[in-house]
């Protein structure tokens, strides 16, 4: 079996038996009924993903950041330079990022894995050296990545993330970093939902009127050159189509994040998404593993329309909607205390028995 194939084998579906557990012990507690909100309903879905309950501590946590190239940069689609992706990712390594800051005050920890920089890194400590290609091809021409590619930038993700939970992560953070990789998620949002290029395609990290349309038409272009749309006979929900989509018009970090959540849901770990690139990811490796939907917490909303239709295709409520465009994990590191919370509560908050505390009356 290939690690993908293996990976996918092994995830099942969440625990409902813990779930109902989880449920009924949240309704015990010194506090009223759903008074907690979607807090309560973390903590079930984590419940859910370990199979007791209460679930463990969703901690140490650990985010891993992809870095890829795209080569549907040179359509114009971005007003940031290519060697932007390169440079962030020393910025990563030398801790000055807001990705850093944010991990620091998470006490999570940072991995940066190169998927696919157009440009050789030197070595350093906390990056992984896992190139499979020099960035992509341009999507919009045609297929950005060989199904070769595809294959082994998934099992990079596969091979992260089980490396992080060796390591003793108990919850893992999805991150990302490529200059125009916004294009490929919009691509990626409208094959896995079969919404239109106008509705998901945004600006990503801040393009004008003109830039925008062009961006929407060069989504548009992708669809029709890569025969990604139900009139082409495309259906996401087939194995092979799915594959086929990520291909055709996803970058490199997405076929690695969509491996890192398949092998969290493997190993039963929670996995924290990010944005729209996470989101447009994890639509991939739902669309492989629909079980795997489950194993997800949606960290935050970000400003892309994409992710709005995402997450609502993937059935996931954000956590946090401060409008963030960033990437890198920043969402899903600031929601990460909030997950840690839902759970402490589980633990920690006295039930009305223990506390000798009237209930209401049914």
């Amino acid at each position: 079996m290939t690690p993908l194939d293996e990976t996918i084998s092994a995830i099942r579906p969440a625990d409902r038996n813990a779930m109902a557990r989880a449920r009924e012990h949240q309704d015990r507690l010194t506090k009223p009924r759903g008074a907690l909100g979607a807090l309560e309903d973390v903590a079930v879905r984590l419940a859910g993903v370990a199979g007791v309950c209460p679930p463990p501590m969703p901690a140490p946590a650990a985010l891993a950041i992809f870095a890829a190239d795209h080569g549907v940069h040179a359509q114009g689609v971005s007003p940031w330079p290519q060697e932007v992706t390169t440079q962030m990712v020393a910025n990563f390594l030398a801790g000055g990022a807001v990705a850093n800051a944010f991990a620091a005050s998470a006490g999570a920890s940072v991995t940066v894995v190169d998927v696919g920089v157009a440009a050789d890194l030197p070595a350093a400590p906390g990056l992984r050296a896992r190139k499979v290609a020099y960035g992509t091809a341009d999507l919009s021409l045609g297929p950005a990545m060989t199904a070769g590619q595809a294959a082994a930038a998934l099992a990079v993700g596969v091979e992260t993330a089980r490396e992080l939970i060796e390591d003793g992560a108990r919850c893992l953070i999805t991150g990302d970093m490529g200059i125009a990789n916004t294009t490929a998620s919009a691509a990626l949002i409208c094959a896995y939902t079969g919404r239109e290029a106008a509705e998901v395609t945004g600006r990503g990290t801040g393009i004008d009127d003109v830039t925008h349309q062009h961006k929407i038409d060069v989504v548009r272009r992708a669809l029709e050159v890569n025969r990604l749309r139900e009139a082409d006979g495309f259906a996401p929900e087939r194995r092979d189509d799915a594959l086929r989509a990520l291909a055709s018009v996803g970058g490199l970090e997405h076929a690695a994040i969509a491996g890192f959540i398949l092998a969290a849901a493997a190993a039963r770990v929670p996995v924290i998404l990010d944005g729209v690139i996470a989101g447009s990811a994890a639509l991939a490796a739902v669309a492989l593993a629909p079980a795997a939907a489950a194993y997800c917490v949606a960290g935050h909303r970000s400003a892309e329309p994409g992710h709005a239709a995402t997450l609502d295709h993937l059935g996931l409520r954000p956590l946090v909607d401060l409008e963030l465009r960033l990437g890198e994990g920043t969402g899903g590191l600031l929601a990460h205390p909030l997950v840690s919370a839902a759970v402490r509560v589980m633990h920690e908050v006295a039930t009305f028995d223990s506390a000798g505390v009237t209930d209401k009356e049914r």
